[in-house]
């Protein structure tokens, strides 16, 4: 058990009362974060990137000999004119983004009285609901070690009720392993997009396979990584028995001053490891606290993501 399965600890086993996570005031909010995005999914996360296939958008690309049966009106008049040819312009097709959702659902995500994956979930319907109002198409899917549920593929603002359906079904149970769960995922999915993960990245077999996955598969990979100020430094103190919420190994330790100035620095040093790599493939990376309302932080997700002007 290395350091980091320190911090994943199985919140209290006590039933909680859990509030509804989409209700009318969160809905309200996601109407104003609609409004205040005047551009979402710019510059190259953006639906404005065109195909190879010629159809009939607006951006030039190419001319091809006049056959019979052509529309005259798609002929090049100029190009007659000069040369005295008859060609045909021809135009990119601009085709709309596939935005994938992809939740962490493991164990480690109901840390702290699923303050992790209530707040990813809020994350993951505020970019659905953006998404779906722009006429992309939105896809939500849950992971752990493998995938283990998946909203079809909609689009449209209506479907948001599917989004906040589906999401409130989710549990965080299982053990983490992004690798397996993202290999499936690109299989199931050949239309390819942009992909982001919402995770607390806790995964034994580290996070950078996973991540690697989407980009050799031509996913664009955004990812929001959900962090609680408690793990890096948790209310302990003594004699102590500290388990793995997936695995249920245990550990007794002695917590001391030391101990935990350790954890905190374990934690700093592995969350700036997620920052240093995610630069250095060029993926966009945010940071999520728990602590922070929700759409405070969407806005920062927008900002740091290019998806505001």
């Amino acid at each position: 058990m290395g350091l980091l399965d320190l911090f994943r600890r199985e919140a209290s086993p006590r039933a909680l009362r859990r509030e509804p996570l989409f209700d009318d005031d969160f809905q309200r909010k996601l109407e104003m974060l609609a409004l205040v995005s005047r551009r979402v999914f710019a510059g190259r996360l953006r639906a404005e990137r065109r195909s190879k296939k010629k159809g009939s958008g607006i951006e030039f690309a190419d001319h091809r000999d006049y056959v019979a049966g052509d529309d005259f009106r798609s002929v090049d008049w100029n190009v007659y004119q000069r040369f005295g040819k008859l060609l045909v312009r021809l135009y990119e097709e601009e085709e709309d983004l596939s935005i994938y959702l992809i939740v962490d659902c493991s164990t480690s995500m109901g840390f702290g009285e699923h303050k992790k994956f209530d707040q990813a979930r809020k994350l993951c319907a505020a970019l659905a609901y953006v998404g779906l109002a722009n006429l992309d198409r939105v896809t939500v899917v849950g992971v752990n070690d493998g995938v283990v549920s998946r909203m079809p593929t909609t689009r449209g603002k209506g479907r948001i009720f599917k989004v906040f359906e589906f999401l409130s079904r989710l549990e965080p149970r299982g053990s983490t392993d992004l690798a397996a769960a993202l290999k499936s995922f690109v299989a199931q999915h050949k239309r390819r997009g942009l992909a982001v993960l919402f995770s607390d990245l806790y995964d034994p077999a580290g996070f950078e396979a996973g991540i690697n996955i989407l980009r050799f598969n031509k996913f664009e990979p955004y990812v929001v990584e959900l962090c609680d100020p408690a793990e890096a430094r948790p209310a302990l103190k003594g004699d102590v028995r500290i388990y793995d919420c997936e695995t249920g190994e245990e550990r007794e330790l002695t917590i001391t001053d030391g101990m935990l100035e350790k954890m905190a620095s374990a934690v700093n040093e592995y969350r700036a490891s997620i920052e240093r790599f995610c630069a250095q493939k060029q993926v966009p990376y945010f940071a999520a606290d728990v602590n922070t309302p929700f759409d405070e932080l969407v806005l920062r997700v927008f900002r740091r993501g290019g998806f505001l002007r």
